[in-house]
């Protein structure tokens, strides 16, 4: 599938929203991507992550992880795809960790992946989670890249749509400013 493709998708399914938004980073924006509406649908859900997983097979991942609640379908789908496990970590006082009897032989090679990457800072916190369990984090991965390709992450990474998406510190943010009403449509806000 090409970048216009993808995107049509998550048009199709109201997905890529218009507003004053703030961001699980804390950021505000103009724009949000809701990888949920698409994700709702297995058989598309299925579809992208099988893309996803075709640009990371080359890592040779024997897991897939992600940060709860957002990454957990893409990598189940992405796990399926690539005929391995897949488990996600969860906050717990603030950090995150592997719950519910997930574990990781040593050296395990794991992929981290992601429905939306803004700043990385929940990718990298599984990451970091990863390694302190044992696992050996060989890539990342997400169905949307909103940093345009910024965050970096220290490894290998793929994404199905990079896009840059203007980001703005609530300090700062003119639709505040404006006094545009704001939605915290995300997982997790940060304060």
């Amino acid at each position: 599938m090409t970048e216009t493709e993808i995107l049509d998708i998550f048009r199709k399914h109201s997905a890529l929203l218009e507003g004053h938004f703030i961001l699980s980073s804390g950021l505000h924006s103009d724009r949000y991507v809701q990888c949920a509406l698409v994700l709702q649908d297995p058989r598309v859900a299925a579809q992208l992550c099988s893309q996803l997983a075709e640009r990371l097979s080359y890592l040779k991942p024997a897991v897939v992880a992600a940060p709860a609640l957002g990454g957990v379908l893409v990598a189940h789908e992405v796990a399926r795809a690539l005929g391995v496990r897949a488990l996600f970590t969860e906050r717990q006082d603030g950090a995150m960790t592997l719950r519910r009897g997930f574990t990781l032989e040593p050296g395990t090679p794991t992929l981290v992946v992601e429905d939306v990457i803004t700043t990385g800072l929940s990718t990298r916190e599984t990451i970091e989670c990863i390694d302190e369990a044992g696992g050996k984090v060989v890539g990342a991965g997400s169905l949307i890249d909103r940093s345009g390709g910024t965050a970096d992450l220290g490894l290998p990474k793929a994404s199905l749509i990079t896009l840059k998406i203007q980001n703005y510190n609530p300090a700062d943010c003119p639709l505040c400013k404006e006094g545009f009403p704001v939605v915290k449509p995300g997982s997790r806000t940060k304060k």
